[in-house]
């Protein structure tokens, strides 16, 4: 047990949460065995959720021997409520990775026969991408697992509420998304880490 100062302690039972720190005040959040403390940061908090998100996601698609990004990218392509024909940048914007990630995405998608590549009319040299029979087979059956995940993730939420993170975090992404790079934030290759004052304080975005 962590009674240290600048510590807030979060109880387990679903309708409780941490205490609201001050603008300059960081506080670590703890909440008992068998979850990890986090920095009660908007950094530390959203990278705590994804993970969860994407173990989550992970089991729901073990059986099928996917990815969660695999299973992501046919989202993006299916027909029920995807968008179908985009091409290999679109794709890679909306999944949030690299033109050369999305480039092995798609070939591992296409030698698995989910994904098949048809020519822009347009632009003869662009190639469309669409889900193959398979594909839209494979993820109507992945898709009722994976929801049903998302709800245990997200059943200690009202449905009220659960619509509430969503638009906020949406609000977030709109004000702010010109930020959101593929790799943002990771230190570049040679380059030196700055030395870091002491006296400098940490803010409530700290991404630790």
């Amino acid at each position: 047990m962590n009674n240290s100062r600048g510590s807030a302690r979060a109880d387990l039972h679903p309708q409780t949460s941490a205490p609201s720190a001050g603008a300059n005040q960081v506080t670590t959040v703890h909440f008992g065995p068998g979850v990890a403390p986090v920095r009660r940061t908007l950094g530390g908090l959203t990278r705590r959720v994804n993970q969860i998100a994407i173990a989550m996601t992970a089991e729901s698609l073990a059986e099928a021997g996917l990815t969660p990004l695999q299973y992501g990218a046919m989202g993006c392509l299916n027909r029920r409520d995807g968008e179908p024909g985009i091409d290999q940048m679109g794709l890679a914007a909306r999944l949030g990775i690299d033109r050369n990630s999305a480039s092995v995405l798609v070939e591992e998608l296409a030698a698995q026969g989910l994904i098949e590549r048809r020519m822009n009319d347009e632009d003869r040299r662009a190639r469309l991408l669409h889900l193959t029979r398979a594909g839209e087979r494979l993820f109507l059956q992945l898709r009722k697992k994976n929801l049903a995940a998302q709800e245990r993730t997200l059943e200690i939420l009202a449905p009220d509420e659960r619509e509430l993170l969503f638009d906020l975090l949406i609000r977030i992404i709109a004000a702010n998304g010109q930020h959101a790079r593929p790799g943002a934030g990771r230190r570049k290759r040679g380059s030196q880490q700055p030395h870091i004052k002491s006296q400098n304080r940490p803010s409530h975005f700290d991404a630790h």
